[in-house]
């Protein structure tokens, strides 16, 4: 995966945007949305990337769980450096890991900041189908309590 793939799958989803908080050699990439009254709603990182092609990673947003299970797995994949490790994952880009891997790993980093959000920002970003699917899903036959 090379630098621009990587900023489109990050900006090409609703309400993100690059920041360089951190100087321009630091990508960090933020969703927020519009909130009534033309204001802006805090914005939450979901992707941080140096953009070095020499020593390139992005850091993401990671279930527990599954950061424990891709580590193990993955050379490529650490705790992410200055980040929480038991929430974020630094992922190196040097082509050892397949793009729709890193793609699905920045989408679901997305997702984890999104599913903060209130119920009227999900709305407003278009992702409240996704939260509204997921709590309405019901197995067809429960088993009864016994």
């Amino acid at each position: 995966m090379d630098v621009s793939t990587l900023r489109s799958i990050c900006l090409g989803f609703p309400g993100a945007f690059e920041d360089f908080p951190f100087g321009p050699e630091t990508s960090v990439f933020k969703v927020r949305s519009a909130v009534a009254g033309g204001s802006r709603q805090e914005a939450k990182m979901f992707a941080l990337s140096t953009m070095d092609p020499d020593n390139w990673s992005v850091s993401l947003k990671c279930e527990p769980a599954l950061a424990e299970q891709l580590r193990a797995a993955n050379p490529e994949i650490t705790g992410a450096w200055h980040m929480n490790k038991t929430h974020w994952n630094g992922v190196r880009l040097d082509g050892a890991l397949p793009d729709d891997m890193i793609r699905d790993m920045v989408e679901d980093s997305y997702d984890l900041v999104v599913a903060t959000l209130s119920r009227k920002q999900q709305e407003q970003l278009g992702w409240a189908r996704l939260a509204n699917h997921r709590a309405t899903d019901k197995p067809a036959n429960p088993s009864p309590r016994r």
